[in-house]
């Protein structure tokens, strides 16, 4: 079989499918991105970038669809290569987001195309608006609704749809949801796996930490406010003064993806700093920035109590594999934390702004020792296992839809 993946940032959600498809027998696997540093056995990667930036001083609405239509300029023209070279896919597949998939059934026609479709934005019920302290206006509602240009015209484009969770599903408007498959990409249990004798070292300071030390960890991709690091910063000062031997671990860059961004050269982490001054024992508190994938697994690995914290926005891969390594979560009462997360079961939930109840609840799973709530941290790697499983539940429903549509 021939298949042709499109996603700028390779292999971003297609990690387990490419690789999967790409280990068959027989399979051609092409894979159109912007990203050239990563590589995956029996997968051919192309590089495009756009043939220029976007146009400076257009309407503010339209700066995200330029972007992504520069991008499905550029990917369309090597889908064009690739057919008078005489590959011709049997199935494509492509993440909506950044309109790379826009264009590629205008070269290949009778090729199906499997959209892989994040969010669609609204002014009101989701991500925007939020947040109380949000400034919004009417301008707010118009430029929200433009920006599902991309959206619409990647719906209208695709044969059939992906999308990760039900909550996140029901953004999409009604007429588009039948089109939309809830597969999630799954988390792979075999890795993300609990280790009693885990350890994790701090190398520059020497601090070695283990399960049987009062570790609270927290895990973005950036510390930004969507997934709410402004209110887990204000619930350390009094976590830390009510446990006095913890240490708390916070993984992730200084990037904002999500949001506004802030002045050039201001970070949250550097403004969260400065707003609790000398209330923090910095001491005991770890910023580690971006790391591997398995010293990433380490963090959660000796995990007591881990926090999860979003808007009503996509959920992150880490909260679901925070749950398989068996860590004690403590997650915002948000969709779609709500689909995966039952108060008092599988984990704890916290109402988003509140770093009172964030406090309360991590000093209360400290206090509880390392073998506290050992039945919801059980029943949290058992609702992963049975629901998001990368080899029975998810690859094996990526691969059904797959094959349906070709």
């Amino acid at each position: 079989m021939k298949i042709l993946f499109a996603h700028q940032n390779f292999p971003g959600q297609y990690l387990h499918l490419a690789r999967h498809l790409g280990a068959m027998p027989g399979n051609e696997v092409v894979f159109i991105t912007q990203r050239n540093d990563a590589v995956l056995p029996g997968v051919k990667k192309i590089v495009y970038k756009p043939h220029r930036g976007i146009t400076q001083k257009q309407h503010h609405y339209l700066s995200d669809t330029e972007s992504s239509l520069l991008n499905a300029q550029a990917v369309v023209r090597i889908a064009l290569g690739l057919k008078q070279s005489g590959f011709t896919p049997d199935v494509m597949l492509g993440h909506n987001g950044w309109g790379e998939i826009w264009y590629l059934k205008d070269v290949f026609p009778n090729t199906p195309l499997i959209g892989y479709f994040e969010f669609f934005y609204h002014f009101t019920g989701a991500d925007v608006g939020f947040d109380p302290e949000e400034k919004l206006n009417f301008d707010v509602a118009l430029s929200v609704r433009t920006k599902n240009l991309g959206n619409l015209l990647g719906l209208n484009t695709a044969d059939l749809g992906q999308t990760p969770t039900e909550w996140q599903r029901s953004t999409y408007p009604a007429l588009y949801q039948p089109k939309l498959n809830v597969i999630h990409e799954g988390i792979d249990t075999q890795i993300a796996v609990p280790d009693a004798n885990a350890r994790f070292t701090i190398l520059d300071i020497g601090i070695d930490l283990t399960r049987d030390d009062e570790v609270v960890t927290y895990v973005a991709r950036n510390l930004e406010p969507y997934r709410g690091f402004s209110v887990f910063m204000r619930s350390l000062p009094a976590i830390l003064e009510k446990s006095p031997n913890a240490h708390v671990l916070i993984v992730g860059g200084d990037e904002v993806k999500y949001g506004q961004r802030l002045p050039d050269g201001q970070t949250h982490r550097l403004k969260m700093l400065a707003e609790l001054g000398s209330s923090l024992d910095l001491s005991r508190v770890h910023f580690l920035g971006r790391l591997p994938y398995t010293t990433y697994l380490k963090v959660l690995q000796v995990s007591r109590v881990h926090v999860y914290l979003t808007f009503p926005f996509v959920l992150s891969w880490s909260m679901l594999e925070s749950m398989a390594a068996g860590c004690l979560l403590v997650a915002s009462k948000t969709a779609p934390v709500e689909e995966v997360i039952c108060e008092g079961k599988n984990g704890f939930l916290v109402d988003f702004f509140s770093a009172e109840q964030i406090a309360h609840r991590v000093v209360d799973a400290l206090m509880a020792g390392k073998d506290g709530y050992s039945d919801i941290r059980k029943n949290a790697r058992r609702t992963i296992i049975e629901k998001y499983d990368l080899q029975t539940i998810c690859l094996p429903a990526q691969l059904e839809l797959l094959q349906r549509v070709v």
